[in-house]
């Protein structure tokens, strides 16, 4: 009522508005400040709040040992806002439809108080904020969307630029100096879109810009990178297991159709193979491209049955062009994987390159195929066996085939779950193998697999290193800077750390990028060359 006497007499409230308890109580609303002082304890002070049902109410009261509740016009107590602990307690409520409300307070007589409604907001002002886009050119149609425009010119813009979008100025916040603003985009899914491949490591969801046919999804990376991905729209939601509702991307999931960058280079159908998107400074790829005049060495492939395993495999078996059997200083390169590393890693081609520059010596490579999917996730993951396969069966039967070196120049390398079989080997068999070469090794592994992860503790080979007397071996460990969700950029520093504590001879190096031969083949002489390369 005062408030409302004052507006009627033209009295003008400074920005906080101020009242001033008659005997006991009075009106309160929003952005008002009530001051008063106790009277009696047995006898609240009551303040009728000005608000409808749905407001969403902010506020505080100052004062020590000062108790509020919120009360309905029946007088009931619905919520105490305030328990007397503290000089200032603040409360939040949504209001009900039991008004009109008031606010009862009360404490020792004598006690001087401030009640303050900090704020009320109506539902129809309860909306989330617009996102802040980083992107200059989506904040652009974002505004011309709302003054009533449409989509047809950025689009065609975007079709003659290409996906995805790469921007380096006037994004917000500022880029630092090494950075670009990279953002996918999908036009016109109607459900949802998802990115596999993200620079988080996730399979993040796009946004829809303004309700209009763009879908986007905004990443700050270095400029350095080079990136592969699927865009997967409208991908089947349903119930089922987090991990069946996950791999569900895969029903959807096709290259960037604005993309022209892609591999393979001549796909059967939009779904094969991935888009790559290369940034600014993303190194050349020397090492990894056919050149016409280096001298090409071989690849021969045999079967190899072993008795040890029960099974028979692909052995794929590389020698440099010109390369002599048993010749002092040569080199030898065993990869798990073989089929992967000979055709999506290219390590004849970067074998065949770094020979010729005369980088590393005349160098044969054993490249291990899998009998089977099922055999990899038993064979891999630091199985003793495997590592008697190695010692007792495949490394003779190479020399057999003329094909050897020191075990100082003998390198054992391998990714993801091969990562993680290169360093249990490396501590199974340091005779055979002087050099460890893990990319993205699955270091988070227990016994148990993926079935236990999660419920048992993790990086058992780490912990295996950490009680092992360690002959010298050095050490080459990567891993990419999208693999913090599944832990292994996480796990690969830890043994990095262990092995520097154990005064091992080890490198590390974190690349740009994820989980994936496309990864792998050009990080993949970098290693060598810091293995077999150079050592004066």
């Amino acid at each position: 009522m005062r408030l409302f006497l004052a507006l009627l007499l033209g009295y003008c409230f400074p920005p906080t508005l101020q009242c001033f308890a008659d005997a006991h109580g009075g009106d309160i609303a929003s952005g008002m400040t009530c001051s008063g002082t106790v009277t009696s304890p047995s006898q609240p002070e009551s303040y009728e709040i000005q608000v409808t049902a749905g407001d969403f109410v902010r506020g505080s009261v100052r004062g020590a040992g000062i108790t509020v509740w919120l009360v309905d016009r029946d007088q009931t107590k619905l919520r105490r806002l305030a328990s007397g602990i503290g000089s200032l307690q603040n409360f939040m409520f949504v209001v009900g439809d039991r008004g009109p409300y008031t606010l009862e307070l009360s404490g020792k007589t004598g006690t001087a108080y401030d009640l303050n409604l900090d704020s009320v907001i109506p539902v129809a002002d309860q909306t989330l904020p617009d996102d802040q886009l980083a992107s200059p050119m989506l904040s652009s149609l974002r505004k011309h969307l709302q003054a009533g425009g449409d989509t047809t010119k950025f689009w065609s813009q975007i079709s003659e630029s290409g996906t995805p979008l790469i921007e380096t100025s006037n994004v917000t916040p500022p880029l630092a100096g090494d950075e670009a603003l990279l953002t996918f985009l999908w036009r016109g899914a109607k459900h949802n879109v998802r990115l596999f491949g993200s620079p988080s490591g996730d399979h993040d969801e796009l946004k829809q810009l303004a309700q209009s046919d763009v879908w986007y999804h905004s990443y700050r990376v270095p400029k350095t990178a080079r990136i592969d991905y699927r865009l997967a729209p409208d991908v089947p939601v349903f119930r089922g297991t987090p991990t069946q509702r996950r791999r569900a991307i895969l029903a959807t999931a096709q290259r960037d159709p604005l993309n022209p960058l892609h591999e393979p280079l001549d796909p059967v159908d939009a779904y094969e193979g991935v888009s790559i998107v290369e940034l600014p400074d993303a190194p050349q790829p020397i090492w990894s491209t056919v050149n016409p005049d280096v001298p090409k060495g071989s690849v021969e492939t045999h079967l190899l049955t072993s008795s040890i395993l029960g099974n028979t495999r692909d052995i794929h078996l590389y020698r440099s062009a010109g390369y002599v059997p048993n010749a002092k200083g040569n080199a030898l390169i065993v990869t798990f994987d073989g089929d992967q590393y000979r055709d999506d890693v290219k390590v004849p081609v970067i074998l065949d390159n770094l020979v010729a520059a005369g980088k590393i010596p005349p160098t044969a490579a054993i490249m291990i195929s899998n009998p089977s999917q099922k055999s990899r996730s038993a064979e891999l993951p630091c199985n003793d066996d495997f590592a008697r396969f190695l010692s007792e069966e495949l490394m003779p039967w190479a020399k057999q085939k003329h094909i050897s070196a020191a075990r100082e120049n003998t390198v054992v390398a391998g990714a993801s779950f091969g990562g993680l079989a290169s360093a249990f080997i490396g501590l199974k068999l340091p005779n055979l193998f002087g050099n460890v070469f893990s990319q993205s090794g699955s270091l988070w592994w227990a016994p148990g697999g993926f079935e236990a992860k999660g419920t048992t503790e993790s990086q058992w080979l780490t912990r295996q290193y950490v009680t092992a007397q360690l002959p010298p071996v050095r050490y080459y460990l990567e891993t990419g800077t999208f693999e913090r969700p599944s832990e292994i950029l996480q796990c690969t520093r830890h043994l990095r750390d262990v092995l520097q504590a154990k005064g091992q001879d080890v490198k590390y190096n974190e690349f740009v990028g994820g989980h994936g031969y496309f990864y792998w083949r050009y990080s993949f002489a970098k290693g060598i060359l810091h293995l077999l390369g150079n050592r004066s």
